[in-house]
């Protein structure tokens, strides 16, 4: 079973967005995935319904008090297994610190006997602190999501550079796949970007899957419905349906 952890530092590029449908693209090939929700914003968590009123009873709980992940996780009404995230893990994440076992408490829980089985994918919030080391000190791939317009680029070169920085740390070079979305073939700034997006990164590393633009991505997390759910045979159900394909071939969600 794999990790996956969906992170770029710049906000607003699809990141819960992808999360959300590659769980549930997951789900469809008959898996109960596990979602974790390490963004204070708390999102991914409100589309799937799942809001605790208590701190202790998210992925707060985890991280302050030890609880185990199966205590904390619901199964929300697609069948997916959800770690919730609460306004205040911000606090908890600025209590963390950046010592070695500070940001490897999720990779040590994840590999307990008594941790969920299955997949996981867990939603990073738009900084890199001690919340979204955990997420990558665990996961075994990095997935950038990286909208069309040039800010979303330069945050997906910022995190290649912490990423190799932080390659002494983990003793090999972590995987990391670069996803581009709100794609347009008809503009010309999808096609820059991606020109730059070749140009700056390693080939290999970005995903041949593009997220194309479409208003049932961007409708589905205000019904709080997946897009295979919301709208199955849109262009963005196909497209999250092939980069789970993708991911699969590359090894990372088999």
């Amino acid at each position: 079973m794999s990790t996956i952890a969906v992170f770029n530092q710049k906000g607003g590029v699809g990141r819960t967005t992808t999360a959300l449908n590659l769980l549930a693209a997951i789900a469809r090939r008959g898996r109960r995935p596990l979602g974790i929700d390490l963004d204070p914003q708390a999102h991914l968590s409100q589309i799937f319904g799942i809001e605790p009123r208590l701190a202790d009873d998210s992925v707060s709980g985890f991280f302050t008090r030890q609880r185990p992940l199966a205590d904390v996780a619901q199964i929300t009404r697609s069948g997916v297994m959800l770690c919730p995230a609460h306004p205040d893990l911000a606090k908890v994440g600025a209590g963390l610190g950046r010592g070695l076992d500070a940001v490897t408490r999720l990779r040590e829980a994840l590999r307990q006997p008594d941790a969920p089985p299955g997949h996981v994918v867990i939603d990073c919030g738009p900084l890199l602190d001690a919340l979204s080391l955990n997420a990558v000190f665990a996961c075994d791939v990095v997935v950038m999501p990286v909208s069309c317009e040039y800010l979303a680029l330069r945050g997906a070169v910022l995190v290649e550079r912490a990423l190799n920085a932080l390659e002494p740390v983990f003793r090999h070079r972590p995987a990391r796949r670069y996803l581009l979305t709100r794609y347009d073939a008809t503009r010309a700034m999808s096609e820059g970007v991606a020109a730059r997006m070749a140009a700056a990164l390693r080939p290999e590393e970005i995903c041949a899957t593009r997220i194309r633009e479409s208003s049932g991505l961007a409708e589905s997390p205000t019904v709080g419905l997946d897009i295979f759910r919301h709208a199955p045979t849109s262009d963005g159900a196909r497209d999250y349906e092939a980069l789970d394909a993708e991911l699969v071939r590359a090894g990372f969600a088999r």
